[in-house]
């Protein structure tokens, strides 16, 4: 069994396993708090981002001359490697921490640290040579650090969020395309209303998932304003002059993102509207999608009780007890999940709004709400995709028998035969159950049979064209 090692900070001294490359301040963090279960390390950008702060920072103290450029230089090298992944696992603070990140932050100190000491050819936590605090978090403080690897981070994530809308969009396009031809009833407040094109339903959900495209890319700008060089609240306290400019042009460089320097960093630093501004849209779209499987739900109903106008395709079957029935699991997978971010957005919500004075010690439960909405959403949009809207088939001949027996279509004859005529029939199809064609043709003689085919074609009843006698 390998000795530990032993490292102290003010509070004490501590046993830290040799192999680990964290050290006693992310252990405290470890015993502290067991919250979620879920460590630092499940989101790598997160880690990588860390990564990306500490690796400008240092470039930018040795440009300065706050740190000399041999420990600069090995701050970076370590820093590259923690960018790489090589170290997810010693990433393990729980995501929801006290302390408005400071253990997210120094976890990132600790391993870089101890990874360029190695690197030196000096033991794990022989910080004379590279130290956490005075090296590696040179200029900086958690509350530029965090806030800005976060915003890293969440842009990295965005981006895969906004492949996965962009793709659950396109397949509704291709279904709109495939079921252009399918004549369907469309639907208000669940009653008849007048006939559509099954595909324009669904081209219609791969526009009202696009917009959301362009509310994202918004979000993204917002995202993209950092504090870094605010270190404690704004003022850049134990920062050279210049500094704030320049890590901010090496992040640039680092990261391949535009980001830019807030002109307020004291506002910067306790403003989290931001976060509250992504928030509201990741809710807006979870609200949106989950509405489309509740239509999905509705369309797909039966099969012989009910809408049955489409079928989903058959994942597993749906009963323990009911011999043959199938349900419609993924979108009840979706619908859930827009559940949790709708919820999430409140939590964040209360979050920001907890904010005191220049800091908002709350952005530990903001990263988290953030990165499992964007995560959760994205999965939900590939499941979405893949296991169900790829797989739909729409009963052409149902939807089309449902048009020409509903009432609804009784609303294209008002142009002919005015609005209370066309009641009277609506009424008297509805009373006995005769088509809206019998009574007005073949009875009441109120429409000719040509007349009739002029109004009922396929195109006049999802296109139409104002027609009258």
């Amino acid at each position: 069994m390998m000795t530990p090692r032993r490292e102290h900070d003010f509070l004490g001294e501590k046993e830290i396993p040799k192999d680990v490359y964290y050290g006693i301040q992310t252990l405290r963090a470890i015993e502290n708090f067991h919250i979620t279960g879920i460590p630092l390390k499940v989101e790598p950008l997160f880690v990588q981002s860390l990564g990306y702060v500490k690796k400008a920072a240092a470039m930018a103290n040795a440009d300065l001359g706050a740190l000399k450029k041999d420990i600069a230089d090995y701050i970076v090298k370590a820093s590259d490697r923690v960018i790489s992944g090589e170290f997810n696992d010693q990433f393990i603070t729980d995501l929801i921490q006290g302390g408005a990140g400071t253990s997210v932050n120094m976890n990132a100190n600790e391993v870089i640290a101890n990874v360029a000491l190695e690197m030196m050819g000096k033991e794990k936590g022989d910080y004379e040579h590279c130290h956490p605090n005075n090296h590696v978090n040179c200029s900086q403080s958690t509350n530029d650090a965090y806030p800005t690897a976060f915003r890293i981070a969440l842009i990295n994530k965005l981006t895969l969020y906004k492949e996965s809308l962009r793709a659950l969009a396109e397949a509704f396009e291709t279904k709109g395309g495939e079921f252009n031809q399918v004549l369907k009833m469309g639907r208000t407040q669940l009653q008849d209303a007048v006939p559509m094109s099954m595909g324009d339903e669904f081209r219609a959900f791969a526009t009202t998932i696009r917009e959301e495209l362009a509310r994202v890319e918004e979000s993204k700008k917002l995202i993209a304003e950092i504090n870094m060089g605010a270190t404690a609240i704004g003022t850049g306290v134990n920062a050279p002059e210049g500094y704030a400019d320049l890590v901010v042009k090496h992040l640039r460089a680092v990261t391949g993102l535009d980001l830019i320097l807030a002109t307020d960093l004291i506002e910067a630093t306790n403003d989290t509207g931001a976060y509250v501004q992504l928030s509201g849209v990741l809710k807006r779209t979870a609200v949106k999608i989950s509405k489309i499987c509740n239509d999905l739900r509705l369309l797909s109903s039966g099969p012989r009780c009910g809408l049955n106008e489409i079928n989903l395709p058959p994942m597993q079957p749906g009963s323990s007890i009911m011999p043959g029935k199938v349900n419609p699991v993924i979108p009840e997978v979706v619908n859930q999940t827009a559940f949790y971010v709708i919820g999430a957005d409140l939590t964040l919500t209360l979050a920001a709004e907890a904010g005191q004075l220049q800091l908002n010690v709350m952005e530990p439960v903001i990263a988290f709400s953030l990165f499992t909405s964007i995560t959760y959403m994205t999965n939900a949009c590939n499941t979405l995709r893949e296991k169900c809207v790829t797989g739909i088939t729409a009963n052409a001949d149902r939807t089309r028998e449902m048009v020409m027996q509903s009432i609804g279509i009784v609303t294209q004859l008002n142009p002919i035969i005015g609005y209370e005529k066309s009641a009277a029939i609506a009424r008297e199809a509805l009373e006995t159950g005769k088509s809206v064609h019998d009574i007005a043709v073949k009875e009441k003689k109120l429409v000719t049979q040509e007349k009739w085919d002029e109004i009922f074609t396929f195109e006049n009843m999802i296109r139409p064209k104002f027609i009258n006698s």
